[in-house]
């Protein structure tokens, strides 16, 4: 009997897709409702003045805005993550706030300084991009960068209202009246941000680039494990360290890792793979109720379950992993590819957050490669 063909692959129109498409169709009515005068279009220019008119634009670029979140939210509830997707949302905004800065410059109440490096920025970066897709790595991303997104797009508001004047601050000149100093303190606030994250991605990316020593490894998410694995079981011998695992979405993969290394048996203590609440709980003794408070996914679950496995495994040193793999998992303010990597030893336990993009396997590899790199770190400071 012949088998039944496979179903057809879905295609873009996802409803995540639809949103990012129709931001970017929104960004012409944006700026034609900011810089047009379209109330004299429709008869309105008695009852609608200009600092009117700027409300209404701040309003429809706050609600564009906001589409940014939602296609994110429909593309990892619904597992819909698509390569289209993931090309088209982080364009949609570099649509949007340059389409916005340059409408502010147009209507001289920016001046274009801010404009050029904010846009030299996004060249920048999507350079270094092009370059690591080249060589089939992904930089994760960082917190920087969506703190850069959003200070931004708050310094865009405040700059298209700042004309707004309150009735009861009699304010005649820009320099009495809060809203131009609070846009420009914004404004300085986001460039800074801006200017942090493309230093923050460089760093990243400076082995890719040729800036970093040569084999040395940063944290990119398709890194190989193995040369980095082989110098923590190196450094341990040498340091007679004894390293332990507890992990939740890599499933063993960091063990494996450490293990695939010939000697690894003179330092890996063994490792507990905790998939489960229960396990957690139970076995590397993480509290049940800042489980049940928080869930798996949190940065004191990640520092209680390395300590537990440098308990239960008598290690002077553990590692820990718990995130979301995706392609469903995703929770509120918890989107798929969030990963707390936490490592314990005697002085205590530290976590850092992960914000990683890719599919389940990505997720899962750079995972591997940042509880690896934690390990090093570590090692270099007992």
């Amino acid at each position: 009997m012949a088998l039944a063909p496979d179903p057809a692959p879905r295609g873009i129109w996802t409803p995540a897709n639809v949103v990012t498409l129709v931001r970017i169709c929104l960004v012409p009515v944006f700026v034609v409702a900011l810089l047009s005068p379209w109330p004299e279009w429709f008869g309105f220019k008695s009852a609608i003045t200009f600092e009117v008119k700027s409300l209404v634009a701040a309003g429809l670029f706050i609600v564009i805005s906001c589409t940014d979140w939602l296609d994110g939210y429909l593309a990892r509830s619904r597992g819909e993550v698509t390569d289209f997707g993931k090309f088209m949302d982080p364009l949609a905004d570099k649509i949007l706030v340059a389409a916005a800065l340059l409408a502010l410059v147009e209507l001289a109440v920016l001046p274009s300084w801010p404009v050029l490096v904010i846009l030299a920025r996004e060249f920048i970066v999507s350079g270094v991009r092009m370059v690591a897709a080249s060589k089939g790595e992904v930089i994760a991303a960082s917190w920087w960068g969506k703190a850069k997104t959003v200070s931004q797009i708050v310094a865009i508001i405040l700059f298209i209202v700042k004309d707004f004047y309150w009735p009861a601050s009699g304010a005649a000149h820009y320099e009495l009246n809060p809203l131009y100093l609070l846009s420009w303190a914004a404004m300085l606030v986001a460039l800074a941000l801006t200017v942090i994250s493309m230093l923050d991605y460089l760093r990243k990316a400076r082995s890719l680039l040729g800036f970093g020593p040569k084999g040395a490894e940063e944290p990119v998410a398709s890194t190989p494990p193995e040369g980095r694995a082989a110098r923590i079981v190196a450094r341990a011998t040498e340091a007679g360290v004894t390293i332990g695992c507890a992990e939740s979405l890599t499933g063993g993969l960091v063990s494996a890792a450490l293990t695939d290394v010939p000697g690894s048996s003179a330092v890996l203590r063994g490792g507990v793979v905790g998939y489960a609440l229960a396990v957690k709980e139970s076995v590397l003794g993480v509290d049940g109720a800042l489980l049940a408070a928080q869930g798996a996914v949190d940065g004191a679950v990640a520092e209680q379950m390395a300590e537990g496995a440098r308990r239960v495994l008598g290690c002077d040193l553990a590692v820990a992993t718990t995130g979301i793999a995706g392609p469903g998992g995703a929770e509120p303010g918890k989107p798929v590819g969030t990963v707390w990597v936490a490592v314990a030893t005697a002085e205590g336990a530290r976590a850092e957050r992960l914000e990683l993009e890719g599919d389940r396997d990505r997720v899962r590899q750079a995972s591997v490669a940042e509880a690896l790199r934690l390990v090093e770190e570590a090692l270099g400071q007992l």
